[in-house]
């Protein structure tokens, strides 16, 4: 006989949070744009891993083998931007200010190092085609440049109200 499993959610409503608790719905700043982003970043980094790997084990490619390079040597401080974000979160108010400036730089860190996968990215299309790397590098960085332009826009309209 097989035992029936009972759902229970882990937050069933409102009224059970805490004051300090973290509710992703609720927030809407632009550090967690930045979170969305470099969640974005840390799966595609992955699943690029993940299937080119498997393909450079099948077909060598000194240009495929250089992209990963570039793409694994991300990854960790990908994560380290998690880490340093979930730490702020959970400490919010507690920190000093040299702590938080600490922090808030090495996070910034994270995020450029993060963005180098691109360029890994970025290899290997053009290792398929120039004309599909021309076309994602070129559309990478307008679409770089549109999201820090909104993320700026969202700042300042947020700082005005």
């Amino acid at each position: 006989m097989l035992a029936r499993a009972i759902y229970k959610p882990l937050v069933s409503n409102e009224a059970n949070m805490s004051e300090g608790s973290v509710n992703v719905e609720s927030r809407t700043s632009s550090q967690d744009k930045r979170w969305t982003i470099m969640a974005a970043l840390l799966g595609t980094s992955t699943a690029v891993m993940l299937f080119q790997g498997i393909e450079q084990e099948k077909n060598y490619s000194y240009e495929r083998e250089i992209a990963l390079t570039l793409i694994a040597s991300t990854i960790p401080f990908q994560g380290i931007y998690f880490l340093i974000y979930t730490f702020l979160l959970e400490n919010n108010g507690k920190l000093s200010e040299e702590m938080m400036s600490k922090l808030n730089f090495a996070s910034a860190l994270c995020q450029v190092i993060a963005y180098v996968s691109l360029f890994g990215v970025i290899i290997l299309w053009y290792t398929m085609s120039k004309m599909v790397g021309i076309a994602f590098t070129i559309s990478a960085l307008i679409a770089m440049v549109l999201v820090r332009y909104a993320m700026n826009q969202s700042g300042e309209s947020a700082i005005t109200e």
